[in-house]
């Protein structure tokens, strides 16, 4: 289950905060819905309570706090908005991806596809989906570690009648599984056939705290609604027959042609129009919402009730103690027995209401200021009956609206200081702030490696650069050889003095930023924060498959130029270099370095583009600057150092290992070895300290 406590959010300059002390309960085996207007909170509330948003208060998960959840993804699942992957991924190709970052096997993706209704679709792009597949999408997504509870923010928002029937019943049917289920909407027709239980949210307060049933018959009415041409003649013809024949009827325009009738029945208003020559275009019955002050009546009663239950409660504390039984003070205006309530006696026909006495009393209708259900208030003429408050001439207004009154203060207290009944703990807990919340880290994937190999390969970017790499690289190589005066190394790299670096060194750097750089723009991972997790597992999963990836394209890079320069100039051309060795492990350490470069620059700041521009800056800037202090006069080298090494460890370095340690050194020792170091170190350096920040936050 689901316990939220005293959720307000941090205010904005001098604007009220969006949410204001919100408390309610979410119980497993039911589905709740949290109702409110555009504007309410609602997604504030579902922010806060998944520690996304900074404020304060406290929400619990079946005893725990998300914070102290060591997977939160397999407690709480998460649907907010739409599904944010890549466009080119499969759907199955993204369930996948996220099983790896589950931790959960990978035949699981294939039982939420079934479950979801896409088995047929698993094939499909992420960009060609619609609405409706895309919100099943989102909640197979959802639904892959296998949540105890689902939290959702208008899942059926937009939606098909039938893709929302499908929603909901899955929804529900998570619910019947023992789960726990909270959802958002602004429709009352949808909390109400859709949820067991209804909180409505105003202006960042709970108004409502009710059963689907009671909310029904005290939050909604029926109502017909008509279509017509002549919608204001109408509108004065229904007005004045009801006053003629002293019934409770309210016309509502609800802009253009369309009228909603409330009070009436189809039939009425057909003989109406009928007898008045009225073309009519639609006449249906519907449900719709009684407007924010519908819960006033309900709310009074609640609060009757809770008193009665208190009194109770005294009554059976006086008899435990043996003390004689506290009379029940009457309250001022309320009556005594049930009966005599005339806010609970039935309204007969035509408006009129019997008393205790049964004596019967009409209320005069008369025009007064509606308030229609989209918020607009309209002239009608009505007598008010018992579900819509008081109207002129009742004598129960006053007791109406200071129970209405009464039972929203104790509606918009904290949860803990509704369940008990004590004056003291309620004026402590108006005193007391609730705790801060604190955003909460974004998950790092369980498996790191096979989550950044399948996030790698489920897209089709990778292999497209790496082609436009053998096909540039192939050209230049040929181009460089027509030209002629290129050394050898550099022919074979396609590697011309005028160009920074090479297209293998390029391709390799922009590859590594798009492994951050799409993270960014698609946050698998955190697709409810839009940032990506610093972890240092998934960032050693990432330099890993970045550098496989580049030796690879090194490799292939150097086979394909050779093979060309063979096919259009013999073999004369090539043939390797006679210190190859050196050359290789200088090779291969530039575009390795290229695309580290651009993994850590694009997990620095966020973005491909200053992953790339990272790597680029690195022969550009990085290296005149290594050279000028490199070149300077009171620089020492690092000649000797394998034999000083040796005489300190006395011993020999195996399988002539100095050779090796001196090429290493010669290779940093090298602009560019040394530039790609310093930019290396720096930008490690850099990535860990915005991890230790983050973490520290």
């Amino acid at each position: 289950m689901i316990q939220a406590f005293g959720l307000t959010s941090n205010p904005r300059k001098e604007l009220p905060p969006a949410v204001d002390d919100v408390s309610f309960e979410a119980r497993a085996g039911r589905v709740t819905a949290l109702l409110g207007a555009s504007g309410a909170g609602k997604t504030t509330a579902l922010r806060l309570m998944l520690e996304l948003q900074r404020g304060r208060g406290l929400t619990y998960f079946r005893g725990r706090p998300l914070h102290r959840i060591a997977h939160p993804a397999r407690e709480v699942g998460v649907l907010l908005g739409d599904v944010p992957g890549h466009p080119a991924r499969t759907v199955r190709g993204h369930l996948r991806m996220l099983c790896a970052a589950a931790g959960v096997p990978v035949r699981r993706a294939d039982e939420v596809l079934e479950s979801a209704g896409l088995e047929s679709l698993r094939d499909e792009r992420l960009g060609a989906l619609s609405r409706g597949m895309d919100r099943r999408l989102g909640l197979a997504c959802a639904l892959v570690p296998d949540p105890h509870t689902l939290v959702c923010d208008d899942p059926a928002g937009a939606l098909s009648a039938q893709d929302a029937r499908w929603l909901h019943g899955a929804l529900r049917a998570h619910a019947a599984q023992g789960g726990t289920v909270l959802f958002s909407t602004a429709d009352p027709k949808e909390a109400a056939r859709n949820a067991d239980h209804v909180v409505t949210l105003e202006k960042g307060r709970i108004v409502a705290d009710q059963e689907a049933v009671e909310f029904s018959r005290t939050r909604l009415r029926p109502r017909v609604a008509v279509r017509t041409p002549h919608a204001a003649r109408l509108a004065a013809l229904v007005t004045k027959e009801a006053r003629t024949a002293r019934r409770s009827v309210e016309v509502v325009p609800e802009g253009g042609n369309r009228l909603a009738v409330y009070g009436s029945t189809c039939a009425d208003i057909g003989e109406t129009a009928f007898r008045n020559g009225i073309l009519m275009h639609q006449l249906a019955d519907e449900v719709g919402d009684m407007g924010p002050g519908a819960g006033a009546v309900p709310a009074a009663r609640n609060q009757e009730r809770g008193e009665a239950d208190g009194d109770r409660a005294q009554v059976a504390g006086a008899q435990a103690a043996g003390a004689p039984i506290p009379p029940r003070p009457a309250s001022s205006g309320a009556p005594q027995h049930p009966q005599a309530d005339l806010r609970q006696a039935p309204a007969t026909e035509g408006g009129a209401d019997t008393t205790a006495s049964g004596t019967v009393r009409h209320r005069t209708p008369g025009p007064r200021r509606a308030l229609a259900p989209n918020g607009v208030a309209h002239s009608a003429a009505e007598g008010p009956g018992a579900a819509e408050g008081p109207g002129p001439g009742s004598g129960d207004a006053p007791d109406v609206l200071e129970a209405s009154d009464a039972s929203r203060q104790r509606a918009s207290r904290p949860f803990g200081a509704r369940l008990s009944g004590s004056a003291s703990a309620v004026r402590a807990a108006a005193v007391t702030l609730p705790p801060p919340i604190s955003v909460r880290s974004a998950p790092s994937p369980l498996r790191p490696l096979r989550y950044e190999l399948r996030r790698a390969l489920g897209v089709g970017t990778g292999f497209v650069v790496g082609a436009v790499v053998l096909l540039v690289s192939a050209v230049t190589a040929v181009i460089l050889a027509r030209i002629g005066h290129t050394p050898q190394a550099r022919l074979l790299a396609a590697w011309p003095q005028q160009v920074p670096l090479p297209p293998a060194a390029l391709g390799a750097g922009l590859l590594g930023a798009l492994a951050f750089g799409d993270e960014f723009r698609h946050p698998a991972l955190a697709a409810d924060r839009g940032t990506v997790p610093r972890r240092m597992g998934l960032l050693t999963a990432k330099l890993v498959v970045s550098a496989a990836t580049a030796l690879l394209l090194a490799a292939l890079t150097v086979g394909c130029d050779t093979e060309v320069l063979r096919l259009f100039y013999g073999s004369e051309l090539a043939q390797a270099p006679a210190d190859w060795p050196a050359l290789s492990a200088g090779w291969l350490g530039l575009v390795v370095g290229c695309a580290w470069s651009g993994v850590l620059a694009a997990g620095v700041f966020r973005s491909t583009s200053a992953g790339l521009a990272a790597v680029v800056a690195v022969p550009v800037v990085v290296v005149p600057l290594v050279q000028k202090v490199w070149q300077g006069p009171s620089v020492r080298t690092a000649a000797g150092f394998p034999m000083r090494v040796r005489e300190i460890l006395l011993t020999q370095w195996p399988f002539g290992g100095e050779r090796y340690v001196a090429e290493a050194l010669r290779l940093v020792a090298q602009p560019v070895g040394g530039a790609m170091t310093l930019s290396l170190t720096t930008l490690l350096c850099a990535y860990l300290l915005t991890t230790l920040r983050s973490r520290v936050r």
